[in-house]
């Protein structure tokens, strides 16, 4: 039997707490890896609370979706969990190494653990789901968390021509200039006004990344195909997140009147070896800083203390053994 400190869900209604956890035997393709940091990710808070769509419910259970380790050759690597029980909030966990990929010695693994998650969203959805075109312009609707900046500097690396950054705090959306956004739009508690905005800023827009779901993003379907210039030329609405909630409500009509397609980008919908090979690519654009992440670090003791605050806007925390 093997006990590593861990952060462990024993009830839902609870924190994870900081206490020993047994790992399992290491079956074929597996091996044991030592964690140097796991980022505290919004779905790893999900998978922690048994909301997340991918919940067995079991437990106890360890959160945590990927991470960077050392392997017992001293190789450093980046891991994607592959249970939904024995995840990576641990001072050593168990991992699949298909599901790995090598760093270079030097490789920022803090930031790497922080920034993998969030950015992968979005280089997922314009790589697999729609790939992008050069010159295709790109509506990041929830750009100011931080997923949906990093959204704006994927979309500019894979070739965009133009990025309008629509959010709303204030603050963060005027800061996207430095991020490469050629245009913002402040969602605001007036829906006429927003809807005008957007209208004016997107009608056109050939992708859009959606983050938030729930009205505004049912608002903003509107706005775009009622202003859109050609409403036979395509306009691809991929759904990432649901910050503003978990369904909407949507005329009909947007569905007919234009040639508007509807489709999600997640797990399940991407093949877990479709997410495998863009792990690579997308670890040398972050290690190379050309998608920028602010962090925070803190030790995987102080879990269930940090479990309970709220996260520092633009700032993802990482936790390390």
């Amino acid at each position: 039997m093997v006990l590593v400190n861990a952060a462990v869900v024993t009830s839902f209604d609870e924190p994870p707490h900081h206490q020993p956890f047994e790992l399992p035997a290491v079956g074929g393709g597996q091996e044991v890896v030592e964690v140097l940091a796991v980022g505290l990710h919004p779905r790893t808070r999900s998978g922690a609370s048994g909301t997340h769509y991918t919940s067995t419910g079991v437990l106890p259970m360890v959160p945590g979706i990927d991470g960077v380790g050392r392997r017992a050759d001293g190789t450093l690597v980046y891991f994607a969990a592959d249970d939904d029980t024995i995840g990576t909030l641990a001072a050593r966990t168990v991992i699949d190494s298909r599901r790995s990929v090598a760093l270079p010695p030097d490789a920022d693994v803090v930031a790497i653990a922080a920034a993998m998650n969030p950015a992968m969203s979005s280089w997922v959805a314009l790589r697999t789901r729609v790939p992008i075109e050069p010159g295709q312009s790109v509506l990041v609707l929830g750009a100011t968390g931080n997923a949906g900046s990093m959204a704006v500097e994927v979309a500019k690396l894979l070739g965009a021509g133009r990025v309008v950054g629509a959010g709303r705090d204030r603050a963060r959306l005027d800061a996207l200039g430095d991020r490469g956004v050629d245009d913002i739009v402040a969602l605001t508690d007036d829906r006429e006004a927003t809807a005008r905005a957007l209208a004016d800023a997107a009608a056109d827009v050939d992708i859009v990344l959606d983050f938030v779901w729930g009205r505004p993003a049912a608002d903003a379907m509107v706005a775009l195909v009622t202003a859109r210039s050609d409403r036979g030329r395509e306009m691809n609405w991929i759904e990432i997140g649901s910050t503003a909630g978990p369904t909407l409500e949507l005329p009909s009509a947007v569905l007919r009147s234009a040639n508007f397609r509807l489709q999600g980008s997640g797990q399940g919908s991407v093949t877990p070896r479709g997410y495998l090979a863009e792990l690579p690519a997308l670890v040398d654009e972050i290690d190379a800083g050309r998608i920028g992440v602010q962090t925070r670090t803190v030790p995987l003791a102080d879990v269930e203390r940090i479990w309970a605050e709220p996260d520092v806007p633009g700032v993802r925390t990482v936790l390390v053994p």
